[in-house]
This record gives C-alpha cells, sequence and structure tokens, in this order.
C-alpha cells in the first residue's frame, strides 16, 4: 500500500479464506475498502482466488493477496488477474524482500513477465511503469528475526508496505498466540516499525480483531491500514451472537 493511495484516511481490510465471489461484495457494502486473500491459510486456492480478482472493480486498490512464499508463478497470476497487492508472508531477510518486488514488479525494478491480463487494469502512456505504481509490494514481517532485521527489509528498493502479523510475532517473543497486544515486546515491535518505515517512506500495516484497538492504533498514528477480522472468525462472532441472543430471548420469554 503506497503512501499516495492512503489520502485522508485509513483503509480497512478483511482477511478472505473461503472461495466465495459474494463475501468481497458484501463486505463492500459494510464499508470496509478491501480484502486479503489468504492463499496462506484457509480454502483459498489459486483458481478461486484469480476469479474472485476479477469480481471485484479494477479501480479497487485494495484487493490484496497473500501468498504461501515469493514463488513467480503464482503471484504472475493473480496480478494479471487484477491483485493490486501482493503480501508475502514471514519476511525475515533482504533477499526475501527483494525476491517479492522480484515477483511484483516489471523490469528494471523487478522481473515480472508481461503477459495478457484485464482489459485497461494499468491505464497510462506506459502500462509497466502504471503497473508498478499500481501494485504494492507488501512484506509480511511477524517473527522477532524479522523485526530484528527491519531495517534491511524496509529498506529494499521496490518494497512498498509492511504487514505486521501479531499473533506468529507473539509466539516468537514467547507469549501466547494472539493479537491486539496493548503493551510488551509486539506493542514496542509496532512502535520500532512504525519509526522504520516511516523513515523509508514505506507503509505499516497490521492485522487486529477488534475495532476498538484498531481504532487505537490509528489514532496513535501507529499503522496506516489494518486488516480487521477475518470472514471465518467474523461469522463465527455472529453465528454465536445469534444464538446468544436466541437463548436470551427465550429465557426472558420463561420468565415473564
Amino acid at each position: 500500500m503506497k503512501r499516495a493511495a492512503l489520502g485522508d484516511g485509513n483503509p480497512v481490510l478483511f482477511h478472505q479464506t473461503v472461495p466465495a465471489f459474494s463475501i468481497p461484495e458484501w463486505a463492500a457494502a459494510a464499508g470496509y475498502d478491501g480484502v486479503i486473500l489468504d492463499l496462506q491459510h484457509g480454502e483459498l486456492g489459486l483458481e478461486a482466488a484469480c476469479g474472485i480478482l476479477r469480481s471485484i472493480p479494477r479501480e479497487n486498490a485494495y484487493a490484496y493477496a497473500r501468498v504461501g512464499s515469493p514463488d513467480p508463478a503464482p503471484i504472475l497470476r493473480l496480478l494479471d488477474s487484477g491483485a493490486r497487492g501482493i503480501v508475502a508472508p514471514t519476511v525475515e531477510s533482504r533477499s526475501q524482500a527483494e525476491a517479492l518486488v522480484a515477483a511484483a514488479k516489471y523490469p528494471p525494478t523487478g522481473s515480472r513477465s508481461l503477459g495478457p491480463s484485464r482489459p485497461a487494469l494499468y491505464p497510462g502512456d506506459s502500462y509497466t511503469e502504471a503497473g508498478d505504481r499500481a501494485v504494492s509490494a507488501i512484506a509480511q514481517i511477524e517473527t522477532r528475526t524479522g523485526v530484528d532485521r527491519a531495517e534491511e527489509i524496509v529498506s529494499t528498493p521496490g518494497l512498498d508496505s509492511v504487514y505486521i502479523g501479531p499473533a506468529d510475532l507473539a509466539v516468537s517473543y514467547g507469549l501466547p498466540g494472539r493479537g491486539d497486544w496493548e503493551d510488551g515486546p509486539v506493542r514496542e515491535a509496532i512502535a520500532y516499525l512504525r519509526e522504520v518505515t516511516s523513515a523509508h517512506g514505506v507503509t505499516l500495516g497490521i492485522y487486529c480483531g477488534r475495532p476498538e484497538y484498531a481504532a487505537g492504533l490509528f489514532a496513535a498514528g501507529l499503522v496506516d491500514y489494518t486488516g480487521l477480522g477475518i470472514d471465518l472468525v467474523l461469522l463465527n462472532r455472529a453465528f454465536g451472537d445469534t444464538i446468544a441472543g436466541l437463548d436470551s430471548a427465550r429465557s426472558a420469554r420463561s420468565t415473564s
């Protein structure tokens, strides 16, 4: 996610793990800015992800995909289908960040192949230059090693953004695997990554589970955007709330 694309607000995305074309549409109707199609975890395969990307309007700058590795073959397919950002997980070195940039960017910045894609995907005088501007190379830092090597990762030419995975980061510090940390080493890592990314003109995002936590990070200026929730977790919460509401209503009726 590039700073020029951020505007005055803080974009809010969600993680999609199931191969359903309708979910991004429902999320957009609710007010979400975009989606991170998760090919690393969940049930999404490459074919389904490419189809979902083609169902999302081309002008949506926040149609992202998280891959399992910086392997250029699936990244190329996702980009040609309309992905506007590629998230590479567990980046812990400059060489891994360089591999991501190479797969996501056209020459001379990277080595992305120029081939058939969605019509008018990158409008402009130079298709390749417009494509590089439109696509964000996003390194996910989610380990203590990644934080320790943040300077070499973030300074990689062509890297646009860093995305924090707080649960895995917590585990790497010997903590429970959860997010939304208010203090401790994960919170300190967020503040440190804010300093490093700001110094290099790179944006910073993070996965959040609670809207209140995300709002606090935005207010403190610690992140530029967030992935707020996972489709299956959100569904589980809605299911639980619905059944709890039914049980409460039945209890109220039985005592009246």
